[in-house]
């Protein structure tokens, strides 16, 4: 058992100049109401004592995660007010998000303070990637890739709110702490509030009891007012991770003694005086003012630091003001991290090799890339040594590279996708996998809130560098949960690329593109294809290409050209579309050709309206149901470019319209497109 540290005079001093400095910054805010709420923001009051004995103790090799209540935290790390008020008017040298995100929604990278990835507004989505980068720190100690801190191993804190903890995506981050018992504190601070609900309606038992049920979490209950009790705690728990390597929760009492927000303020639902009177009682800033009184600290010199924190919040404020706002072009910036494959590069078809089927291109794309780079691994549902994922797609991984780098994961979608921001912050690079596109949808909070908004949101501090395997598509009664396909939904979540191969050369050269590629990428990867046990797809079977073949992304492949003639059609499509379009062209000789896009996001635009231009109509074949779709996105876009070129308007062909795709087989050839109806689509444009 570590032994606490005594809370020494000066560092006492150093809480109270800190907790005047954010009890000062909530007066002005308040005061300058009228301007500093123009943007929405929360400040710490009631809660600076746990927060300041948290920051004050964390170092540069640590990693937090602040939530939005925790302007003391960022006080106590070094943040200055000048700092944290250029976010709450949202400036352009903003340190954080450059004017992007609200007031204490960090997102760190300074060489002598702790590291904190790009925090989100959404409660408890932060417990995922900041166990994610605990998991990383787990895995690089395991396979000897992390550095040497001289017994100061790095620790990552996760702060919450009690109400936050009833989020599942919470409940995930536990299970898979205790699980692999994983450097990492949750700080839960429990005022007792969830916006206008309090506890007793929204809590069936507060934290404490709930973590009960994960074996292996330690819980340390304390007077989160009390700046003693909190310093020691912290310092005795942060000791003990630091050295034994598993998970703790530090639960916080406190009172919330200012408003949810700016936006929703406290007497809009606290009328109860009793309670507020009680929430007052416990004010951490008069108990620390007294407990250093009786350290023997004169009056006068509280005073004095009590009036020097609130002339250093008024001329910062000053100075912030005067500060620049973001510029329109700011706007277009930190998209995305800059890729190295710009151009496609070594050789696709090499002499005197085989032809494989298609998962065993991605197999091999992912075996070279993890005997070249010791920072990848793969982890998700059923990849593990057992079978190596329920298609075969990654087996023997794990006998080759060790179940450290390729293992199994909890049912967890939501903990796969958004423990990738966590791993690719340590520098690792974390090829995951959805076992089904059907079950993508547990994920995609994190993939929508966490893992694609990071490098935007952070300003370019962040990129989340990762690979999501999707594999998507009917591919023989896979009925409604086995068949979906989902591309319109990814697709438009910006800030992540998607790709849809329909070979197995293009599968390996897409999966080595995206591994240089620094930005989160979706790889949609077909079943039917996988195999080629569907008639026609024969097609998607290659010769493997070279280990240093690689694909830029948004660069489409002509499978079939047609020359330029009074009556043609080009084919736009993708995936299991090219075998449809491939069978129907075979009635059509010379007169049809077939573009696949390969890449989603970003698109190949410039193939596509060459096509519209040369041949002058246009077909979109797509396995999707056409409503609300991707495809309907891309007929926007060749008729606005290409207006003046097309004979006839941009026809598509897609799955019908239904809520799942049936499990009867007849009912599935019924719903899917085929060559048949692709052929029929092609003869009525022709003779348009």
């Amino acid at each position: 058992m570590a032994k606490k540290e005594k809370v020494s005079k000066e560092t006492s001093l150093e809480a109270f100049r800190l907790m005047s400095t954010a009890k000062a910054l909530t007066e002005l805010y308040e005061k300058n109401k009228t301007v500093c709420s123009k943007y929405v923001h929360a400040t710490s009051r009631g809660h600076e004592a746990i927060q300041l004995a948290c920051g004050l103790q964390l170092k540069p090799q640590d990693f937090v995660f602040p939530y939005y209540r925790d302007d003391s935290i960022l006080l106590g790390i070094g943040m200055t007010p000048f700092q944290l008020m250029l976010q709450v008017l949202a400036k352009r040298n903003d340190p954080f998000s450059g004017g992007r995100t609200y007031y204490s929604h960090p997102s760190l990278k300074d060489d002598d303070k702790p590291k904190i990835p790009h925090q989100s507004s959404a409660t408890g989505m932060q417990a995922i990637p900041a166990t994610g980068v605990a998991m990383g720190i787990q895995h690089k100690e395991k396979i000897g890739l992390a550095e040497d801190y001289k017994g100061e191993n790095p620790v990552v804190v996760c702060s919450l709110g009690d109400a936050s903890c009833t989020e599942g995506e919470v409940s995930e981050a536990f299970q898979m702490a205790v699980l692999k018992q994983m450097p990492i504190i949750y700080l839960v601070q429990d005022n007792e509030w969830d916006i206008s609900a309090n506890a007793e309606e929204t809590r069936a038992q507060d934290i404490t009891h709930y973590a009960k049920g994960f074996k292996g979490m330690e819980v340390r209950t304390i007077d989160g007012t009390n700046f003693q009790e909190s310093y020691e705690t912290f310092n005795e728990v942060l000791a003990i991770v630091r050295k034994e390597r598993r998970p703790f929760i530090i639960h916080a009492k406190v009172p919330l003694l200012n408003h949810h927000t700016s936006g929703v303020r406290m007497e809009m639902y606290r009328h109860d005086k009793e309670e507020l009177a009680e929430a007052w009682s416990k004010d951490p800033y008069p108990k620390l003012f007294d407990a250093l009184i009786k350290q023997g600290v004169e009056q006068k010199e509280l005073e004095k630091i009590e009036n020097e924190a609130k002339e250093l919040v008024e001329k910062e404020y000053q100075l912030a003001l005067k500060e620049e706002d973001p510029r329109p072009e700011d706007l277009t910036t930190y998209h995305f991290a800059p890729t190295p494959i710009t151009e496609e590069k070594g050789q696709r078809e090499p002499a005197g090799k085989e032809k494989t089927v298609m998962v065993d291109s991605a197999l091999f794309a992912i075996r070279e890339i993890m005997a070249k780079h010791p920072e990848s691994l793969l982890y998700g549902q059923d990849v593990g040594a057992r079978i190596g994922g329920v298609f075969r797609e990654a087996a023997t991984l794990a006998q080759q590279f060790g179940d450290d780098r390729v293992y199994n994961t909890p049912i967890q979608e939501a903990f796969i996708v958004g423990s990738t921001v966590g791993m690719a912050a340590v520098g690792l690079k974390p090829i995951v996998e959805v076992q089904f596109a059907d079950y993508i949808w547990p994920g995609l909070n994190q993939l929508f809130t966490e893992v694609s908004r990071s490098y935007y949101l952070s300003n370019g501090k962040w990129p989340v560098s990762m690979i999501l395997r999707v594999p998507i598509g009917a591919y023989g009664s896979g009925g409604p949960y086995h068949s979906s396909s989902v591309e319109s939904i990814v697709t438009n979540i910006r800030g992540v690329k998607v790709a849809y191969p329909s070979t197995g050369a293009d599968l390996k050269g897409l999966m080595k593109a995206a591994y240089y590629d620094p930005n989160p990428v979706v790889m949609l990867e077909h079943k039917g294809l996988y195999w080629s046990k569907i008639k026609g797809t024969e097609g998607a079977m290659t010769v493997e290409p070279d280990e240093d073949y690689v694909i830029p992304f948004g660069k489409a492949r002509t499978v079939l050209a047609a020359p330029q003639q009074d009556n043609s059609v080009a084919i736009i499509t993708y995936g299991m579309g090219v075998y449809w379009s491939l069978a129907a062209e075979k009635n059509f000789k010379g007169q049809v050709e077939i573009i696949d896009l390969r890449t989603l996001h970003p698109l190949d635009e410039e193939a596509m309206y060459t096509a519209a231009k040369k041949h002058n109509k246009i077909l979109i074949v797509t396995e999707e149901s056409v409503e609300c779709s991707f495809s309907l996105g891309l007929v926007a876009r060749i008729q606005k470019n290409c207006f003046e070129a097309l004979d006839a308007p941009v026809e598509i062909i897609g799955s019908i319209d239904t809520p799942a795709i049936p499990l009867n087989s007849i009912l599935e050839e019924t719903i899917l497109p085929n060559g048949e109806k692709v052929s029929d689509a092609i003869a009525n444009l022709l003779s348009y």
